[in-house]
């Protein structure tokens, strides 16, 4: 267990402030009927659009239910009118691939649409060979919104080779 926070003393306290019963993580799970706990994400990991916090994790988990679409991960980009857009970056299925011109898109924010609503469906769809990973497989989206954005991206050593 760890006894501080480098050069933040206040942060450490909150940890343990914040949750009268134990340590607060950040990190949001759910634990079924059978003892299992699934994590779903960061608990601060959340998009704002038209004034709905969506966690980017139930976004990403519409996606992947969609048959053609294997891995996913989606960001917010400021809008003017949103607070925030969806963009979506998919990586799709075999076989799928010549498919993109052909409305699949259209059909990905559809099912989208249908499992969260109006308010989750991404504003675009980027489908990509590859997201951009550390070696233990986090999606870096940092690296997404600076692409994105068109920003520097940072630091990219911690990337998977």
């Amino acid at each position: 267990m760890m006894r501080g926070v480098h050069g933040n003393p206040e942060k450490y306290e909150s940890v343990w402030n914040e949750n009268p019963a134990g340590y607060t993580s950040g990190d949001l799970a759910v634990k079924d009927e059978h003892g299992y706990i699934s994590i779903l994400g960061r608990a601060d990991d959340v998009l704002s659009v038209a004034g709905h916090r969506i966690g980017s994790a139930d976004v990403e988990d519409a996606l992947v239910s969609h048959p053609a679409v294997a891995e996913a991960a989606v960001i917010g980009i400021p809008d003017p009118l949103k607070g925030e857009a969806i963009i979506a970056h998919v990586i799709l299925r075999r076989g799928y691939e010549d498919q993109v011109g052909r409305g699949l898109r259209a059909s990905i924010t559809e099912h989208v649409r249908h499992q969260l609503g109006p308010i989750g469906s991404p504003q675009e769809i980027r489908v990509v060979e590859s997201l951009p990973k550390t070696r233990s497989g986090k999606i870096m989206r940092r690296v997404l919104r600076a692409q994105a954005m068109g920003q520097d991206p940072g630091d990219l050593t911690t990337l998977e080779g």
